[in-house]
């Protein structure tokens, strides 16, 4: 049997880059999938691609209220959520600590911070039902050591702050069979890294053992490998995944 066959999981974030290829994995490896992002035309086109096996539901992650549809549907098409990946994020500008405007800061904080509250709050009773369940909270390597390289200071607060809470979360719910982790991803193969110029590229790959970015697929595996049932005495746990980048 697949190895994610009996998962219901809710990815958000899922239109590209690595909430895309955590959807294709998990369908790839037997899970049906509720994708979610604020981009309706990409990931409208994805789950097309995916087929029976995945939903889309347009999302606006930072908005409470919208969380409790994405349940509603997501059960109503595939039945009670047993995984939750808290995969959207944005980067924020790069305005320096001094300047940064409290606007900017709070929009990056409830993309990246609140939404990743508003997801456990919303699935942990679709995974009581289901008498347990795996919810995988993207940070990154920001959130585990002070990175100058990132746009903000808002950025490494937020992520920062997935690591604690999904510890909390972790302890809080683990005599529910309800297990946290957080995965924390340095420079990956993106469209937000590629984005980036030539010289920013070649600085970034200069700080990592392996002397390349990860494919997206790389951080996927781990993804699913703790959604599943082979990961089920894993929790509580930050799994870094940066090519040995946060060594040095």
């Amino acid at each position: 049997m697949a190895r994610l066959a009996n998962k219901i999981a809710v990815i958000t974030g899922a239109a590209q880059g690595m909430g895309a290829a955590h959807a294709r994995r998990f369908v790839a490896e037997g899970a049906k999938v509720i994708l979610t992002d604020i981009n309706e035309k990409a990931g409208v086109a994805l789950a097309k691609e995916l087929g029976s096996s995945a939903l889309f539901i347009a999302q606006d992650v930072a908005k409470r209220s919208s969380w409790a549809e994405v349940i509603r549907r997501g059960e109503a098409t595939f039945g009670t959520i047993n995984v939750l990946v808290n995969n959207a994020g944005i980067l924020g500008d790069g305005a320096k600590t001094e300047s940064i405007t409290e606007e900017n800061y709070m929009h990056v904080i409830a993309v990246n911070q609140h939404s990743v509250l508003y997801g456990m709050q919303a699935v942990i009773p679709s995974m009581l039902k289901a008498r347990g369940g795996s919810i995988v909270n993207i940070s990154s390597i920001a959130g585990m050591v002070s990175c100058l390289g990132v746009p903000n200071i808002a950025y490494v607060a937020s992520k920062f702050a997935v690591r604690g809470m999904s510890k909390f979360v972790a302890s809080e719910y683990g005599k529910y069979n309800i297990r946290v982790n957080s995965v924390h991803p340095g420079f990956i193969k993106t469209p937000m890294m590629v984005a980036a110029t030539d010289e920013e590229g070649a600085g970034a790959i200069a700080m990592i053992p392996l002397g390349r970015l990860a494919d997206p697929d790389e951080v996927s595996q781990l993804v699913a490998f703790l959604a599943s049932d082979e990961s089920s005495f894993i929790t509580a746990e930050e799994h870094v995944i940066d090519g040995g980048m946060i060594a040095q």
